[in-house]
């Protein structure tokens, strides 16, 4: 599924974001619907990857009842694998990303020789992919269009972005996940290196929205190989959608003013759908199921979960 164009009943909004359609019903709940688009750069390139709307809301609905714990979320229902439903929440415009190790963006910030990145001092002497001594809290901007920006938690705080009290609370949150985010990694063999949480709050009560611990949102390791890659200089075997970033970037695309998308053959394509599935896999530690569902087959089960809520 490429993307959507429903009209439910008591539809009140319909956003579509680089990769989700979300419908707001009645202004109470909203219909998540991640779509098989995939974006790189904030861009969203042309080729639609199979079952990849199936591996991201699968995976998140997993995670958000594996830290239910910790903070509540917005999950009501989830009526098909690619859909989810729950409650409207007023969004923060801030994404709280957590890094454990020197990876991908903070990596490519530390080799061109800045050592602060969002307001946070970087230790001296690190190589690529080596543990911080503790993680760090690097928030960007969420913007519905373009890049999304770094900044600083003196900015957000500055600017009116998030009131100080709830930044606290979320970076408690945030650093909370991540603990159990990596704990749920290390038991399938993984190291889960870096990840985004996104917050919304329901009246005075601060939620957990989005998706969790997807390879949209997050980098994963291979541990029983990190310490002898990193003592050999080796990268490091990854889960994560860098690899097409990289791709992107040896054919000269970084999303940036008058670069075009290189073309993606099907053969790429499948190599994408075929890592994604493999992170389920990992991640989760089940088999996945590829499921294929019509769009009137998606329709009926959303009315079905609507009226039930």
């Amino acid at each position: 599924m490429l993307q959507t164009n429903f009209k439910f009943p008591k539809q009140t909004a319909f956003y579509k974001g680089k990769v989700r359609d979300v419908y707001t019903i009645d202004n109470r709940l909203m219909v998540m619907i991640v779509s098989n688009r995939i974006s790189a750069f904030d861009v969203v390139l042309p080729a639609p990857i199979p079952y990849k709307g199936q591996v991201l809301n699968q995976i998140a609905a997993q995670m958000m009842g594996a830290t239910s714990d910790i903070v509540p979320n917005w999950i009501q229902s989830v009526p098909l694998p690619n859909v989810t439903i729950g409650l409207k929440c007023e969004t923060f415009p801030v994404e709280m990303v957590v890094r454990g190790n020197l990876a991908g963006h903070s990596w490519r910030t530390y080799k061109s020789g800045e050592r602060e990145l969002c307001g946070v001092r970087l230790p001296e002497d690190l190589k690529e992919n080596d543990f911080f001594p503790t993680p760090i809290i690097t928030p960007s901007t969420k913007a519905h269009e373009g890049h999304d920006e770094d900044i600083s938690r003196d900015e957000i705080i500055a600017r009116g972005l998030i009131s100080e009290k709830d930044y606290n609370q979320l970076e408690e949150y945030t650093l909370a996940l991540f603990e159990r985010g990596k704990e749920l990694a290390k038991k399938q063999g993984l190291i889960l290196v870096d990840t985004k949480y996104e917050f919304g709050k329901l009246g005075d009560t601060i939620c957990l929205i989005d998706e969790v611990h997807t390879p949209d949102s997050s980098r994963y390791f291979y541990a029983d190989t990190y310490e002898e890659n990193q003592k050999a200089g080796k990268p490091q075997r990854q889960l994560s959608k860098e690899f097409v970033r990289e791709w992107l970037m040896e054919h000269g695309f970084q999303g940036k003013a008058g670069q075009k998308v290189p073309p993606m053959d099907e053969a790429f394509v499948k190599k994408i759908s075929d890592r994604y599935i493999e992170l389920y896999e990992h991640i989760t530690g089940k088999k996945f199921a590829k499921q294929d569902i019509s769009e009137k087959e998606t329709e009926t089960k959303i009315l079905e979960a609507l009226r039930s809520l």
